[in-house]
């Protein structure tokens, strides 16, 4: 069985938000359009904390861009986006959520940054998407959303390792690109993963 995960579709990720992805309005009705050939369909959101460890704001004299040590794990710091009950985390107005089976939340860990929709970075923190996909005998995701060179890459990666069937839906998806050419290397390693990569107008 086939289901559709859109990824992160936030105000802070739409163009005058906090964390914008250039284009990020442009894929809100491609999205909308492709809902309309699923019966299953769920979705992710980023959900972090005010003290969230991914902040530049947490980390004196550290700036948006630059790299720290958190948990282990080597991490960009960001402006703050997507804090728990703001405007910025609320989902785009113009999304329709009408068919959603079920939301996702992931950053919610103070300690460590979730570009997955299904695990924390450090792959110790689940976020129970897929147990609920497996439940309900999904077999094979295709996913849209933001941005396309990280959470929505992370969480392809993490479908296929968790063995599920993935497909990307390259014109529903748009990338934050900090270095020229992100879109395009996030797109061949989910390839090279063994996602396939498909255009909105192949679902009848």
């Amino acid at each position: 069985m086939k289901a559709l995960l859109i990824v992160d579709v936030q105000n802070d990720f739409i163009p005058g938000g906090a964390l914008a992805v250039s284009g990020g309005d442009e894929i809100v009705s491609i999205i909308n359009e492709i809902q309309e050939k699923f019966d299953f369909i769920v979705a992710t959101q980023d959900w972090h904390p005010a003290d969230h460890g991914s902040f530049a704001s947490n980390h004196p004299m550290k700036s948006v861009g630059e790299f720290i040590d958190l948990r282990g794990i080597n991490q960009i710091l960001w402006p703050e986006h997507c804090v728990q009950g703001s405007q910025g985390a609320d989902f785009h107005p113009d999304l329709n959520r009408d068919k959603w089976k079920a939301v996702f939340q992931k950053g919610t860990d103070q300690s460590v940054d979730s570009y997955s929709g299904f695990f924390d970075n450090n792959k110790a923190g689940d976020t129970g998407l897929s147990s609920f996909l497996k439940k309900n005998r999904i077999n094979e995701i295709s996913v849209c959303g933001l941005a396309t060179d990280y959470c929505v890459k992370f969480t392809v990666l993490d479908g296929l390792a968790e063995g599920f069937k993935m497909q990307l839906i390259v014109d529903a998806t748009k990338a934050v690109n900090i270095q020229e050419g992100d879109f395009e290397r996030a797109i061949e390693e989910m390839e090279n993963a063994g996602a396939v990569v498909l255009q909105s107008s192949q679902f009848q």
